[in-house]
């Protein structure tokens, strides 16, 4: 708490300090909700210490963050649209600076709340999976004409799925730091028998077949802040990996997230499969506001999307696992190897309902 409290004082935010509490599921930030009186009015905002062990280098993390919001606050503005709720206002510090660096080296930065709004965890129908479809495909629109080349990669290789196999999970694998690999067989060979696959994404961006764009690459449910009386959309938040990516890799990852008929860490993996309810309501949502900005192919590979991202958690979720949870926040020890499985489940229904979900977006 106190190196909370020196964060909390060398933001500019104004007005008496009222209170501080930990919020929201995030996996790898630590966030906080402060509250503050200026005049008869309370003002909140969401402190955050960054994860620098994740986010290598805080400065370029927060320049793309200050440049994307900056961009979409223009954007809003021309369009007659709220900029203080349909994106993030980030906060300086009292010396100017993007983020505050604390003695001991850890990073925080602040914005404000958007008021009067509200996240979720899990879609409680498709109308409000569909909103956050409409709420990522937006985002893709805003940022249609903005330069992906002038973004950096805070995460190199974040959704190189191939990448990520020969570079992460197989020497995860050859070293077992934790003797652990005796646990997972069953989800080392179903990774193992999917490695063909995993690079067809990237090998279509050399082939010059998907473009690059500027995106979120973080898609899930809980990104997006609803309006708390009507429940639509307001704005997406957390936007640490906003980089240059793939628009699949933004339609993909919500799927995986949001259209499961379970939380990804479910341990009854007879709750898990893919909800094609949900999947037809997200699509309806995205292409009704990007759609018209998507080539041939990335709406070819929509679905496939779905599947490879879902297929590289099971991976990633493995990959933490064997390496000591070093990663993701886990409340046991076998939470990782939980949710790679649940994933597995995810995935091998997919392949079940492939053409299915084919046919939807070509109905879309």
């Amino acid at each position: 708490m106190e190196e909370l409290r020196e964060a909390l004082s060398n933001f500019a935010f104004g007005g008496e300090f009222v209170s501080v509490k930990e919020f929201g599921s995030g996996h790898i930030n630590k966030t906080y909700i402060a509250k503050y009186k200026i005049g008869s009015e309370e003002q909140k905002y969401v402190v955050q210490k960054v994860n620098n062990g994740v986010f290598k280098n805080v400065d370029e993390l927060m320049d793309n963050v200050f440049a994307v919001t900056s961009y979409l606050r223009s954007i809003i503005r021309e369009n007659g649209g709220d900029e203080n709720r349909e994106t993030l206002h980030f906060i300086k510090t009292v010396d100017g600076e993007k983020f505050y660096r604390c003695a001991d080296g850890s990073f925080y930065r602040a914005y404000v709340f958007v008021k009067d709004s509200v996240s979720f965890d899990f879609a409680e129908n498709s109308e409000m999976f569909k909103s956050s479809g409409i709420a990522f495909g937006r985002f893709q629109k805003m940022l249609e004409n903005f330069d992906a080349d002038s973004l950096y990669e805070t995460i190199e290789n974040f959704h190189n799925t191939y990448w990520r196999y020969e570079n992460e999970f197989v020497p995860a694998l050859e070293m077992d730091v934790k003797d652990r690999a005796k646990n997972c067989k069953d989800v080392i060979d179903f990774i193992k028998s999917r490695k063909d696959k995993m690079s067809i994404l990237v090998d279509l961006i050399e082939q010059g077949k998907l473009p690059l764009r500027v995106t979120h690459n973080d898609t899930k449910l809980n990104n997006v802040m609803f309006d708390e009386k009507t429940l639509q959309c307001v704005c997406v938040i957390d936007l640490d990996t906003v980089m240059p990516g793939l628009a699949l890799y933004d339609f993909g990852d919500a799927i995986r997230f949001g259209a499961n008929t379970a939380l990804d860490d479910e341990k009854d993996l007879s709750k898990v499969s893919i909800n094609l309810d949900y999947f037809k309501a997200f699509a309806e949502g995205f292409l009704s506001e990007c759609g018209d900005t998507l080539n041939q192919c990335e709406k070819d590979y929509l679905a496939f999307s779905a599947w490879l991202l879902t297929v590289e958690l099971v991976m990633r979720f493995l990959t933490d696992y064997l390496n000591g949870d070093v990663y993701f926040k886990t409340n046991y020890s076998d939470h990782n190897l939980v949710r790679a499985r649940n994933q597995m489940k995810l995935a091998l229904s997919m392949e079940e309902h492939m053409e299915e979900m084919e046919e939807i977006i070509k109905s879309i």
